[in-house]
This record gives C-alpha cells, structure tokens and sequence, in this order.
C-alpha cells in the first residue's frame, strides 16, 4: 500500500511537473534538490508511473556508493508499501535483489558502466537518473558521458536526468545538450551554524594523516553538541582510521549509542543507523553518509572539515588516497543532514574566516586520479583518447599517456591505443586491469608455458587498487615460476582469494604481511571478511574452467607474491641496505615490527610517502623471490653494456638490470667508444674542465675571449661551462674521441682545443692580439701582461714609476684598464682607471709617503712630464 502521507510530505513534489515537462520536450534535465527534498526516492517512482496513471517506464538510478543504492531501493521499496525486489530493486557488486516486474533499478555507477560496456542500447531501460553527480566519481562522470553518446547515436528516446542537492548546473546542463534546470524547493527547517575552531592551531592534513589534536577536538565538539542540543548528532570524519580514534574519545556517554559508518561497516550496522534507534545515537560517519541517505534522528551534525581523494604521485609510481579540507559543495551537503525532518545546527570545526578560502566544488575525480581504469573503459567504447566524450573536465594528457602505457604493456590496447580481444576481457572482471591482468596472466605465468602477451608494465605508473563493479571470466588455474618450480599449479581459488584481498585494501590492523592479512580475511568474522568471501565467490564463479589440476605444494606465499608482483610488476623491490629499492627506481621502507623486514625481494601492493620523506612506505606486500621478480617484471629486464663516470673515471660494465635493480655485473673490456665519450663528457660535466690541462697561455686565452664575448658580442665565442659543455663537438674534438679515462683528459691542451672557436671564417680571429692583448707596452718600454681575470674590466698592474708621462689610461677594445700602480717592491700603491685624475689628485699623497721608503727611485714633483722608467736613480745616472 503506497504511503501517501509521507510522499505527500517531500517538497520535490512540487518540481515535478516541470521536470515532466522538460524530459518530454528535451530528453534531459538537470534536477537541483537540496538534502531531504526526495529527489532520490520520489522523482525515480514518479517517473517509473508508480504514483499515479502515467505511462509505465523502467527507471535506472545510479548512486556512487553501495550503501546509498541499498538504503535509497529500500526506501523506495518502503515508500511503495513493498519490499525490495518487487517494484523496486538494487543491484551491487556482489548483490543484486531485482524482481521480474520490476520498474526502479537502483545501481552504483560501476554497475551501470558495466552494463553499458556490454548493452550500449541498455535494452528495455527508459530513464537513466544519474543522482548525487555533484560528486564528481570519476565512474560517474564516465557514465554520463557514454549515456549522452547513447543518447545521440543510438537511442534519441533515453532520458536523462542528472541530479543533486549542490552541483555545476549550468556545466552540466551545457554537457547534456542545453538540458533546462529545474530547481526545487528544500524542506522549511533552518541550519544554525556553530562555528566551532580548536583552540591552538593544529597541523594541516597530509597524505592520510590528521593531527591527532584536531580528532581530540572534534570529540570534544561532539560532546558540546550533545550538551547543547537535542537529537541525534551526525559527526563527519574522513575515514575509518578517524572514526575509531573518535569513537575510543568517545567512551562513557552514558545512555548514548556511539555507532560507526563507512563503506566497510557491516550490512547490519549500515541498516542500523538508518532506522530509528531507541535510545539517543552519536553516528560517525565517513563522506557515505553526505547523500542520498537520512539518517532518522539527527539533528545535529558536527563536520572535522576533511574528506578524501585520490592522488598519484608519478613520479614515485604511487596512488593512494590523501586527506584534504572538504569543499563548500560537501559543506552544504553535510550541513543539510541536520535540517532534514526538523530545525537543526552544524558545528563546524573550522573558522569562519576559512570557509570563502576553500575550494567551491570538491576536486574532479578525473583531474587527480589514476586514469587506467578510465582509458580502458574509453578504448572499449572506442574512443581511446576520450576526445570524443561530453566530459565536464578533459582528462589529463599526462596522467592518459601513463594509463595507455599500462594498458599497453599488458595487452588491454594495441598500438593505437584501440581495446584488444585481452582488453575486452579485462574490462569485463569488474577489477582495476592491473588485478584483472594479475588474473590472467596467472594461468600463463610459468617459465616454459608463457602467458603470450607482454608481462610487465613501464617505470613510474600507478593504481589505486580499486575495483570497478561487475563481473568477468578467467581461467581457474595458474602456473608459477620460483621457488614452487615452473610446473607448480597455482589453485585458481587462491588466485581469487589474494585479488579479492586487493582489489579492497584490507584494514590497517591485518598488518603489512600480504599472506597473514590473507589468512586473517579467512578466519575473519568482520565486515570487510565478509565483503571479501563475496568477492571471492565472485571472482570464482566468473572463472570457473578447467584447469590442469591443483599440485599441494604451492602455498599462499607463492600465490601472493605472485598475483602482486603480477599486479604492481614495477613494485617488485629488492633489499638495498637499510630500505628497499623498487624496479621504478622508488625506494621503500619496512616498520621495525613488519613481518617483511629481512626478505631479499618484496612485491609492493600498497605504500605511501610519509610526511617529510623522500621514500615510500611500505603498508602492504608479500615476500617473492627472484624468479618470480624476473617473471612478473619481465617487460624491465634488460642485459645492456653501462659506461659511466664514477668515482672519479670512466667505469664499463655489462649489466643485467630488472628496472632499477642491478642484479649481476661484469667488467667490460672492449667498451663502445661512442658510450666511453658519453662518460668523459658526463666527467666534465660532473667535475669540471679542469680536468682538461690548462696551462697559463689556455687560462689567459680564455679570460680574453671572455671580455671580448661580453664587450663585443658575437662573432667571439661564449666560453662559460655551460656554453663549452653545449659545443664540445667544436672544440674538442678529435683528442676527446681518443681519451678513454680521467689520464686521458688531464693530457688534453685546453688552450690548442679552445683556439677552434675562434672566429677563424670571419676574419675576425686575426685581430684577437689588436682587441684584446695579451700584453701592453707602457711608457717605460716594458711589455706588461694584462689581467682578464675580469671580463667587466681587465686591469694593468705596473710600477708607478713606468707610467710617468702617461695622461690617459690605457685602453683595450674601448675599455681603460684598471691601472693598479705598484710600489718599487712591486706592492699596491694605488689604482685608477684615470691616470690624468690620479697624477692630479692622488700621486702627492703617495709621493709623501713611499719617495723616503724607497729613496733611490725617482719620485718627481710633476709625474705627468716625467721621464718613465723601470729602474733606480743610480742606473738613471742621477
């Protein structure tokens, strides 16, 4: 029996019409709701025909979270007076409760995107509601874009709606074709906000790091609102971590439930905290309970202000999730759950002067995540570069370019990137293609046997480990190379089991240990054991086959090192010293306490990079051994000759390396002379010319042409480091193609070599001696050597007495020298660039105090009419 009266209570009934209207006349719509109108329950039945006489239609829902599909198809289910499975069903991974009659269909969005890979007219299906888009999953945004290629090819009829509280609407209405927006009105219960900052400042979140203090303070502001108001109080943290260390803060509230939710809260405990409870509830809850869920109750929410995305680091070849402050957009969102049934309060753990500095919408999935997933799902839908799809955001060319090399490598793509009969089947298993290729190339993984396609995956790329929805088929068997033997059978159940187990990184107290977290998920009672026997059975069921038999011997460490190494070849890492050093060239370390600690080779299934290091850390791994590395990484082994400068020469090796890791290496007698020249010049570049001989004559003919590039310019050559470095064929040739090691350079004349670059075709060499002189005659008849040291201004060091009768300071290419006058003894006496000035001004000062120091030199009383010379007055004869 339809519950009316409640129906009747959901201000988006008012919006209905015109969203009728607007599907009729358009196709599309972009619907704006705020929290607690009904867009997620009551527009799909109304546009289903289950409210009243209109035309009977079959109504799709896509929501982004399992728990949000389940509690939106059951309250619609509630609403109709049924249970779910009549009129209303869901289907989520692992799950599906959809009758024969049934209208509404509730689905994730990885649902919906596996059923358009293998139905691209989504037979039988006439409405498409894509709800919470605001979100921005890089799935949902995937969906939207093939439904609107449906749309336009295929099938003109497909309406689409896309709905949420807070979103782009005019970005998404422009994407949908100019799609009108129809706005409804929220329910009439004001939100007071509280805004409620720590004390003392706390440290800004980083990777998956919170301040402890500011989780202490979110406890404390929770008790303030239990205080303060009445109500259920909904608090907001960014995972499950931040949930439990609340929750231990959290302890002796008395009559007072402390409830915990998150996407790996038991079926149960989600059930639990959307039904009314008896006694008054504290929920702490993760982004899951943002949309499409009313938690009955609250009338409080106190929100820590953080929220989760994905990042990849490229250049260390690692994604995880990283914590970041929450947007605007989420803020509403948050905030709205306490207005939903009744007046209520925010408390925002955060100052108000902070809010207009944070981002408006939160960070596109598509801008920052792994595109691996993304770019198989466009070469299956054939658009490798996704050019073609009505995206709210282009992906990013780099982060593209890095997904095409995995795909690539493991044969999901060929080389023009279009999906191959391996990358159809990958994408049909439902898992990340890096899982879904650990599957497959399993059954093929033994040394004699092959798996046919190329096995490992370039330097530097990077998974988040998350499995899309769905299902798909495989082998059950696999062989193994290693330890095991190459005719080892790997049991396709224990393949399955570790897959599973990665495919959703278990809880951080299984421990680091691949194989002990294995065995824990076996034995475990928990929510997260049983989400991953339902993906075992899955992934069972899906490849069920004949294999060639299971042989006892192969234990779960085989299994598990093998299927991550397949997965994350570039994360197979060696034992270097105090750390481990990954094929990508990344280093990684182990806790004092891990169970990992001591093996010679690691596979890498999860890391992280700490605050303030420059290596990753390893959160989950297996132990393997080298045959298995090799395997798993083979794409990166490679025997090559290496010539380098290190420790002061040139070093020939040949050498076998997997990635960064250097496993044998051999002297090399006989190296190619083209790969000796490259070491000699990295020497150079590394150390300096100065290996190079330089006699005084190469010194002084470099400073000289040094002035006359920066006085004159071109065509004199430029002769800093850099600039011989970049034209070392010019000058240096042919004695640098007949060095072979450090003795060789030291015999190489710098001054013979430099001459090339004189501008010999110009002309302009000849006059290297009337620009720039290497000496200069002064008065006295001495040739004085001059001093280029200073390409700004050379200078002439000469005993005053030579420069008697000289007004004007001597000059090279337009530039007076610098005339530093000596003493007798040949000392600093004084330094001018004008003698004229210096004879006028200067000389009497010291004339008075050098002429009785040195009495048998001439120091006359007028030195601009004096006779110059070199040597005492005895020699002069006076």
């Amino acid at each position: 029996m339809i519950r009316y009266d409640a129906l009747a209570a959901l201000p988006v009934r008012g919006a209905l019409p015109a969203l009728h209207d607007a599907l009729e006349g358009h196709g599309t719509a972009v619907l704006v709701a705020p929290p607690g109108t009904g867009k997620t329950t009551l527009v799909p039945l109304a546009l289903a025909g289950l409210l009243d006489e209109g035309p009977a239609r079959r109504v799709v829902v896509a929501e982004p979270r399992r728990i949000a599909a389940r509690a939106a198809a059951r309250r619609m289910a509630w609403l109709l007076g049924e249970k779910p499975g009549g009129s209303v069903g869901y289907t989520v991974r692992g799950e599906r409760v959809v009758g024969r009659h049934a209208r509404v269909e509730v689905v994730t969005t990885g649902v919906l995107l596996q059923r358009l890979q293998r139905d691209q007219e989504l037979t039988g299906v006439d409405v498409v509601v894509l709800d919470e888009c605001h979100e921005r999953h890089l799935d949902a945004d995937t969906t939207a874009a093939f439904l609107w290629d449906v749309r336009q090819t295929l099938r003109p009829e497909l309406r689409l709606v896309a709905a949420s509280a807070t979103t782009d609407a005019e970005g998404w209405a422009r994407l949908l074709g100019g799609a009108p927006v129809v706005e409804a009105q929220g329910a009439s219960y004001p939100v007071e906000v509280v805004w409620a900052p720590p004390v003392r400042p706390v440290r800004p979140p980083h990777g998956m790091r919170v301040d402890p203090a500011l989780l202490a303070h979110v406890a404390s502001v929770v008790r303030r609102a239990l205080a303060e108001r009445a109500g259920d109080v909904l608090c907001f943290l960014p995972g499950v971590g931040e949930i439990a260390r609340v929750a231990g803060q959290l302890t002796g509230l008395g009559d007072v439930d402390v409830l915990q939710v998150h996407g790996r809260a038991p079926a149960a405990v989600q059930d639990a905290v959307l039904a009314p409870g008896a006694r008054r509830r504290v929920v702490l809850a993760t982004a899951v309970a943002e949309s499409s869920l009313t938690v009955p109750g609250v009338r409080v929410v106190v929100d820590a202000g953080l929220a989760r995305e994905p990042r990849v680091d490229h250049a260390r070849g690692l994604s995880a999730l990283t914590t970041v402050r929450a947007s605007r957009a989420a803020g509403r969102q948050r905030a709205g759950r306490a207005g939903r049934e009744a007046p209520g309060t925010v408390y925002r753990c955060w100052a108000e002067a902070e809010d207009a500095r944070l981002p408006r919408f939160p960070a596109p999935e598509i801008k920052v995540a792994d595109l691996t997933a993304f770019a198989l799902q466009a070469a299956c839908w054939g658009d490798p570069d996704a050019s073609g799809l009505a995206l709210l955001d282009p992906p990013p060319g780099g982060a593209m370019e890095a997904a095409r090399s995995v795909l690539t490598a493991v044969g999901a793509v060929d080389t023009t990137g279009r999906a191959t009969g391996r990358g159809a089947r990958l994408s049909r298993l439902g898992l990340h293609p890096r899982l879904g290729r650990a599957l497959l190339d399993a059954e093929g993984a033994g040394a004699d046997t092959g798996s046919g396609t190329d096995t490992g995956l370039p330097t530097g790329t990077s998974t988040s480990a998350t499995a899309a929805e769905g299902a798909g088929d495989r082998g059950s068997d696999a062989r193994v190379a290693g330890s095991q033997g190459a005719d080892s059978v790997v049991p396709g159940d224990r393949v399955a089991e570790v897959v599973a187990l990665l495919s959703e990184e278990p809880p951080r107290e299984y421990g680091d240990d691949l194989v002990a977290a294995l065995r824990a998920a076996r034995r475990g009672g928990d929510a997260y054991g049983a989400r991953w026997r339902s993906e075992v059975r899955r992934l069972r069921t899906a490849g069920r086959g004949s294999g060639p038999g299971v042989a006892r011997d192969v234990t779960d460490d085989t299994v598990a090192g093998l299927v991550t190494a397949l997965a994350f070849p570039e994360r197979v890492a060696r034992k270097d010293g105090g750390s481990y050093l990954m094929v990508s060239g990344t280093r990684a370390e182990l806790p004092e306490t891990s169970a990992l600690r001591g093996a010679p080779w690691i596979a890498v299934a999860v890391a992280d990079r700490p605050v303030g290091k420059g290596h990753a850390r390893v959160q989950l791994g297996a132990v393997v051994d080298e045959a298995t590395a090799r395997l798993a990484a083979g794409a990166l082994l490679e025997e090559r000759d290496e010539v380098h400068w290190a420790g002061g020469d040139v070093v020939a090796r040949r050498v076998e390396r997997l990635g960064a890791v250097e496993l044998t290496a051999r002297p090399l007698a006989a190296p190619d002379s083209s790969l000796v020249r490259d070491a000699l010049l990295e020497g150079l570049r590394r150390e300096g010319l100065g290996l190079l001989r330089w006699p005084a004559d190469a010194e002084v003919l470099r400073q000289r042409l040094a002035f006359l590039r920066r006085r004159l310019g071109d065509p004199w050559p430029d002769v800093s480091d850099d600039a011989l470095h970049a034209r070392v064929d010019e000058w240096l040739e042919p004695e640098l193609s007949r060095a072979r090691r450090r003795a060789d350079l030291a015999r190489i004349d710098a001054g013979q070599a430099l001459a090339r670059l004189l501008p010999w075709a110009s002309g302009e060499a000849a006059r290297l001696d009337e620009l720039a002189p290497e000496r200069i005659t002064v008065p006295s008849g001495s040739r004085i050597r001059i001093d280029y040291g200073d390409p700004a201004r050379p200078v002439l060091a000469v005993k005053l007495q030579e420069m008697f009768g000289l007004e004007q300071s001597p000059e090279v290419a337009g530039v007076p020298l610098l005339v530093r006058l000596l003493s007798p003894a040949g000392r600093p006496a004084a330094v001018t660039a004008d003698l004229a000035s210096f004879w006028r001004d200067g000389y009497n000062g010291v004339r008075a105090e050098l002429r009785g120091r040195y009495p048998k030199h001439p120091w006359p009383e007028d030195p601009a009419t004096a006779e110059p010379t070199r040597h005492t007055k005895a020699r002069l004869g006076k």
